[in-house]
């Protein structure tokens, strides 16, 4: 079976679900360029609870985990299968690393959905969420994504989705399309780590734009996975897409063990709502 590559994604708002700019068309000619997946496992900034689990549902429920947004992004519903199976191979490689089953808790919530609307409009390919386990330290993360680097031999695509940069409470509507230099400086850092050295990721707790950049961890850490996994199988790690918004959330994009594949999209991300909850709120 073919290798599949991995990749990290910068979400930003659930909006980008419905829009069509230059981040969403890379999302799109991504999910266009990678082999067949035989499951798509996505480590989502927004599962992020005191466990380590994964769905192990036959139909995991599209979640809308936000507010603040138009009523017809509520009427969204991304309708993949799940994969139960998958929870054993997962648990088998990252032994002795314990992982749950979610059998009726979660689904496919925004983080995961509003990347795979684009990247895989059918929604006909099994689709499985590792929640982020709040508890653990950034080495765990890390030393996690290697382990189921694995996985990539027997078909499964892996997608970390979050933001590089998210700063709710910094937004600046002023600046849709730019960053603040701090945002700039760490997201500059990070993608100097990536490109050279990606597991020396989890050491940038300790840059000096770190508490800006990175206010609560969530959207941080799925990073860390797809790091984790370059690091321990020396894939090459290429920027997919980059780019601010709103001075305080950084789009950029990473794929591991491909070659970025071009896209003509245009525009900046998608637009906040019109009162943006205070960072840590799940939007």
């Amino acid at each position: 079976m073919t290798v599949m590559p991995a990749a990290f994604i910068g979400h930003g708002n659930p909006m980008n679900a419905v829009e069509k700019n230059r981040y969403t068309e890379a999302w799109r000619a991504f999910g266009q360029s990678v082999p067949r997946p035989r499951a798509i496992l996505v480590v989502s900034a927004h599962w992020y609870v005191h466990a380590t689990a994964v769905t192990a549902m036959p139909r995991p429920r599209t979640i809308h985990d936000f507010y603040g947004f138009p009523g017809s992004l509520f009427d969204i519903s991304y309708d993949a299968p799940g994969l139960p199976g998958l929870h054993e191979e997962i648990a088998d490689v990252v032994h002795p690393a314990w992982v749950g089953a979610d059998v009726d808790s979660w689904g496919i919530d925004h983080g995961t959905w509003s990347v795979l609307l684009h990247a895989f409009p059918d929604a006909d390919i099994p689709v499985v969420q590792l929640s982020l386990n709040a508890l653990k330290p950034f080495d765990y993360h890390l030393q996690l994504g290697a382990a189921l680097a694995p996985l990539r031999e027997d078909g499964v695509l892996v997608i970390g989705s979050g933001n590089v940069v998210h700063n709710l409470g910094g937004v600046s509507r002023a600046l849709p399309d730019a960053g603040f230099d701090w945002a700039q400086r760490f997201d500059e850092k990070v993608k100097e780590m990536m490109l050279t050295d990606p597991a020396e990721v989890a050491r940038l707790d300790g840059h000096r734009d770190f508490g800006f950049a990175v206010p609560t961890p969530d959207h941080f850490l799925p990073l860390l996975y797809v790091a984790g996994m370059a690091g321990a199988t020396e894939a090459p790690v290429d920027v997919l897409v980059d780019g601010y918004a709103y001075g305080s959330l950084s789009m950029t994009a990473y794929t591991v063990g491909m070659t970025p594949p071009p896209s003509a999209g245009a525009g900046f991300a998608a637009a906040l709502p019109e009162e943006p909850p205070p960072d840590g709120a799940n939007i």
